[in-house]
């Protein structure tokens, strides 16, 4: 969970994730949709199905693997996270290296060049100093340090316990360190969401169960791309315009125009509208709240 997400945004998705299934086989036994329900508003959702998957190969394997390089073979599991299990878990010698330890290393060594490129030089950097004794306090304590003292700005570099090794401190650079090479601009999508409710309910959709929010509950909607086409309801009804939400996902910006039509019942596929908002991702909760504040 905290992949990409903030402490303060996390702490209540954990605490209700770990009531609700309280060890990796109760996760394991879990049906996807409730999963991906509890998941609904953190974002980057392939983290909640990979997490689901890893579970079950976990619980059908029967304990977690303990070493790096099995470890990495699970669902969901990169690089970094393979290594802070094996250094925090099970005590074995892996160079744990997150946005933390890549900035106290860029600093250390006063590596100039820009990221993502410096990234194996980085590691390389991390390898040489990560012992065989207790890497897992060693890990925790370098992510620790550029959490608290060597941070992004204004760096605490008079308490550093490496202050005088630092070469980026030495050549006066620290705080530009590390260099990042100029984003691209994201690009713009478009679409369509619409917006069907009799009642206190309205009709829904699970989405295909790979892809961006596979397996969350939706709105129906078109698909998304450079240009709006004529919108195409999933069925007759008097669609009428109501507005646009924007979100922003990791490698673009998304715009959807919302259609709302009211009808006297809905097909089997729907929910009472609060149970929808509290199941969907954030861009269709945008949606279905612009909707229901237009009823």
């Amino acid at each position: 969970m905290l992949q990409q997400t903030t402490v303060a945004a996390v702490t209540g998705y954990f605490d209700r994730f770990s009531g609700i299934w309280p060890d990796v086989h109760a996760l394991a036994a879990a049906p996807t949709e409730e999963v991906m329900a509890a998941w609904a508003g953190l974002g980057y959702y392939s983290r909640a199905r990979n997490l689901h998957a890893c579970a079950k190969a976990v619980a059908a394997n029967g304990s977690f693997p303990e070493t790096e390089a099995e470890l990495i073979k699970l669902p969901g599991i990169g690089p970094y996270t393979a290594a802070a299990i094996a250094a925090i878990a099970f005590d074995r010698p892996a160079v744990v290296m997150d946005g933390n330890v890549e900035r106290v290393m860029a600093r250390r060594f006063a590596e100039t060049a820009t990221l993502p490129g410096v990234k194996p030089v980085l590691h390389a950097h991390a390898a040489a100093l990560t012992p065989k004794q207790r890497p897992g306090d060693y890990a925790q304590a370098v992510m620790d340090l550029g959490a608290t003292i060597c941070t992004p700005r204004r760096p605490a570099c008079g308490i550093c316990p490496w202050i005088d090794g630092c070469a980026g401190r030495i050549a006066g650079i620290a705080e530009t360190l590390p260099r990042k090479a100029p984003k691209k601009a994201k690009p713009i999508r478009l679409g369509w969401a619409y917006a069907a409710f009799a009642g206190g309910s309205v009709a829904t959709v699970q989405r295909p169960p790979s892809g961006l929010l596979g397996g969350m509950l939706a709105l129906p909607s078109s698909d998304w791309g450079a240009q709006l086409y004529d919108p195409e309801p999933p069925f007759e009804a008097k669609w009428r315009p109501i507005g646009e939400v924007r979100h922003t996902f990791t490698h673009f910006h998304l715009r959807l125009s919302v259609l709302r039509a009211d009808l006297p019942r809905l097909a089997a596929d729907c929910h009472p509208v609060e149970g929808a908002l509290a199941a969907m991702p954030t861009v269709f909760a945008k949606a279905l709240k612009l909707a229901d504040a237009q009823g």
